[in-house]
């Protein structure tokens, strides 16, 4: 039997991360089924792992050229195998593959995340008195999960990754052939060959898309929204819409465009569309330099990396699109679901990512196979170096929380590509009759905002952070402003700036954070149509000032 993927692909590390990778020098069977039960409770939701027997492991990495399996043992191995894989509560029994490398044969087994963890093992396979434990991956070992992880993996009994849960509304002849051969010619995999001597439900199963007896076999997930044409059909809304805003949101003109198909068909769609359509360079001779400048007005690989986390992390059970704003100040990826919860905003924003567990292992592995992204925790950095190897300002990122209702990515443009604006802030403007004396009406309106604008920044920030006067100023014209509800663009237009999304972030995200303003449909923070109200307590702030 082959397996999906390519060994010489496993062995360079990068689809495949160390995580879901284990090797062995020679057949250590209660080591190897230790890592077996492991691999199956897919503790972080990672996928699919392998362990790779008759090579030596040096450092973390492969030792070349490899060890080698002996062939005459594969039969005994299989059969011991068996008789192993059945000690395990509830059973499990992983694929095994002879393959070859460095003109050597070694024995992969390939274990599937399990449908039925946990998994329980016996911590020593060959002794006479079996005494079970629950394993997990943890980074690049295999380990006994205490009482904490025990019970967290407990949890997980009823927690199947949607994209691996098997589908009832579809069947077997809802995945097409065609697309799992292109998809295994694409990762040079052994099997592309195989499948066509084998039967439609032999591929499926050897690509662990679908399960069941073969009396009721039912497609997975994953199957129908990357192996069949339309995966709308079963999952409405599955498709990447991406709009253009000449003049902004306030624009008369947009160009939109849909994207469908298998959803990784999708991927690669939008990401040559931007790359040929949106992506523009400059060039500048720099004054007493002999080589000229050149950038883009968005470097392509903070996009490409931004659209491929996306499509990975997307909850595929809201039905909303995946949708991308190109703006004249910038270009926004929205996405409902987004990263797990445990990854807190200051951290994207910071760059600092330890993903506690993924939503979609499997679209993961598929997409790492055929180097749409990379291994985890790697996309924020890639996005962060991309704009920063351009000359442009970091990404911002945007969720709400533990809800994980969407997650934004605001990819700023270029500062060179920026139209030129003539707005300048009322704060800014120099100030007519200074030497008027001031009436006890304007000392008591001005004290009356001092006091506001104090308690503005008490409620905001923290006591360490300098914050400047003018911003203070503008968040309360605000709060004054919104008492009726108004959108975001005659928000920015009240208080003198530019519909850049840095502004929103900076003046008025912190105030709906902390619940002095609130959407209009909280439901839908991105809709066009979205408005933004003074709150109760925002309004505490500027009304009746001395008496609150």
């Amino acid at each position: 039997m082959s397996i999906p993927l390519n060994i010489s692909i496993i062995l360079q590390g990068k689809t495949v991360e160390s995580e879901r990778l284990e090797f062995k020098k020679s057949w250590n069977p209660t080591a190897i089924m230790r890592t077996v039960g492991a691999f199956a409770n897919d503790f972080e939701n990672l996928g699919s792992g392998y362990i790779v027997v008759g090579i030596e492991e040096e450092n973390g990495m492969p030792k070349r050229p490899v060890y080698g399996f002996p062939t005459e043992d594969f039969d005994k191995v299989q059969k011991q195998m068996l008789g192993f894989c059945n000690l395990i509560r509830p059973t499990y029994f992983p694929k095994l593959s002879l393959e070859e490398i460095d003109g050597k044969h070694v024995l992969l087994i390939w274990v599937n995340a399990g449908s039925n963890r946990p998994y329980e093992v016996p911590k020593d396979v060959l002794s006479n008195q079996k005494e079970y434990a629950y394993f997990i991956r943890r980074f690049s070992s295999t380990v006994q999960a205490n009482t904490e992880e025990r019970r967290e993996l407990i949890n997980l009994t009823a927690n199947i990754p949607f994209d691996d849960r098997v589908n009832h509304r579809a069947n077997i002849a809802d995945i097409s052939s065609i697309l799992i051969q292109q998809h295994l010619k694409g990762i040079n995999s052994r099997l592309y060959e195989e499948s066509f001597r084998i039967s439609h439900l032999e591929l499926c199963r050897q690509m662990n898309l679908v399960e069941g007896s073969d009396e009721y076999v039912l497609p997975k997930n994953v199957a129908l929204m990357m192996f069949n044409p339309h995966p709308e059909k079963f999952f409405p809304a599955t498709t990447i819409n991406l709009t253009e805003f000449p003049d902004g949101l306030a624009g008369e003109s947009f160009i939109e465009k849909n994207f469908d198909g298998p959803i990784q068909q999708q991927l690669v769609d939008v990401s040559s569309y931007i790359k040929n359509q949106v992506i523009k360079s400059k060039t500048v001779k720099i004054k007493g330099e002999a080589i000229a400048k050149s950038f883009y007005n968005y470097p392509f690989a903070a996009i490409e990396e931004a659209l491929a986390n996306a499509v990975y992390h997307k909850n595929y059970e809201i039905r909303e699109p995946i949708e991308i704003r190109v703006l004249p100040e910038a270009l926004e990826i929205i996405s409902y679901g987004g990263t797990d919860p445990s990854i807190r905003k200051d951290d994207l924003n910071n760059g600092v990512i330890r993903a506690r567990r993924y939503r979609n292992r499997r679209i993961g592995e598929y997409l790492k196979e055929l180097r749409l992204t990379e291994g985890k925790g790697t996309g924020i950095p890639t996005i962060r170096k991309a704009l920063e190897n351009n000359g442009s300002q970091p990404a911002y990122f945007d969720t709400d929380g533990v809800d994980r209702r969407f997650f934004i990515v605001t990819i700023p443009v270029h500062p060179d590509f920026i139209p030129l604006t003539t707005v300048q802030s009322n704060q800014d403007k120099p100030e007519s009759n200074q030497d008027k004396p001031e009436s006890n009406q304007d000392i008591q309106k001005k004290e009356s905002q001092e006091y506001s604008l104090q308690k503005l920044e008490n409620e905001l920030f923290m006591p360490e952070q300098t914050i400047k006067k003018s911003v203070l100023i503008r968040m309360l014209e605000v709060l004054e402003y919104c008492v009726t509800a108004k959108s975001k663009v005659e928000i920015l237009q009240h208080i003198s700036l530019s519909k850049q999304s840095k502004n929103f972030h900076q003046y008025l995200e912190p105030m709906i954070s902390k619940g002095l303003i609130e959407r209009t449909q909280p439901d839908k923070p991105t809709s066009k149509h979205q408005k933004y109200f003074t709150t109760a307590k925002g309004k505490s702030l500027f009304i009746n000032n001395h008496n609150v």
